[in-house]
């Protein structure tokens, strides 16, 4: 029988993915509260989630979308944070952002009407996203301590995942703009390829840049100015084969300088507004 969940890797060919269709509570969102630039228009974010599943699709990827009621959750599109998948099944995280409490058993549900199995929950006063984790190979996985994930939260992770032959490595991130913000570690990188990434170095842990550097990774440096726009997070669909925000036309450039191919998309109520782009809204659930 062919596995249906798995794939210890960023980069791997994407072949299940699950995602949530913007609903109310998106649209009805208080930026201040949520920490968005403006209130997304719920019905222009919906066509541009649209837009963004049938690109998915038509590169052979399964969409299953995770439609777990959760009317008060704003952030709940972002389904790659609440759990990490590995081999040998979830991991059900615990969030740091006290307003996203909750969509780690709704994304649990979800995962069991798959038939997902949940290797650990994280529990007590753990607290990680998946948007600090990314693997840098199938047997590393590496965490960002920040905000949203503390050492207790490294410490379950690493109790799980160690004895399946997985290695942590951890690095401290910056204060940046403060708790009230969302800075991940993917907010600064995102693996391309095995020996590629693109990366914004000034937020970047200088231990992580040499780990980097020791394992031969070529880092492509976005232009300063489309941090803000995201240009640092990318959805790798296969390895070389990339899926971004549209308005970062320097990086798209150097991407395909690179020898990438390139697609974008449109965001800018589902992506610029909440501040998350494609690797952030979408929870793969199996690669390779």
């Amino acid at each position: 029988m062919k596995k249906s969940y798995g794939g210890q890797s960023m980069v791997a060919p994407l072949r299940r993915v699950v995602m949530r269709r913007p609903d109310t509570a998106f649209g009805s969102a208080d930026p201040v509260i949520w920490h968005y630039t403006s209130q997304p228009d719920l019905v222009r974010a919906q066509a541009e989630h649209d837009a963004l599943v049938a690109t998915i699709r038509n590169f052979g990827t399964e969409v299953i979308y995770h439609d777990v009621a959760q009317p008060t959750r704003a952030d709940s599109i972002f389904t790659y944070d609440p759990a990490i998948i590995t081999d040998n099944g979830a991991i059900i995280l615990s969030m740091g952002k006290d307003l996203r409490r909750g969509e780690e058993a709704a994304m649990a549900e979800t995962f069991q009407r798959l038939d997902i199995p949940v290797l650990a929950t994280l529990s007590g006063d753990a607290r990680a996203e998946g948007g600090d984790t990314f693997w840098l190979d199938e047997a590393t996985l590496v965490i960002g301590i920040g905000f949203r994930t503390n050492p207790e939260g490294v410490r379950q992770i690493r109790a799980a995942l160690e004895p399946h032959g997985v290695t942590i490595l951890t690095y401290d991130l910056p204060y940046y703009t403060g708790p009230d913000a969302c800075l991940h570690l993917l907010s600064f990188i995102s693996l391309l390829d095995q020996k590629l990434a693109v990366v914004h170095l000034p937020l970047m842990p200088v231990a992580l840049y040499q780990e980097l550097q020791r394992r031969g990774v070529r880092m492509i440096e976005i232009p300063e100015q489309e941090y803000v726009t995201q240009a640092t997070n990318i959805l790798a669909l296969a390895p070389g084969q990339l899926l971004m925000l549209e308005g970062n036309p320097g990086t798209k450039r150097l991407l395909e300088e690179a020898g990438c191919e390139v697609q974008t998309y449109r965001g800018e109520e589902l992506s610029f507004k909440a501040e998350g782009g494609p690797t952030c809204l979408t929870r793969p659930v199996l690669r390779g």
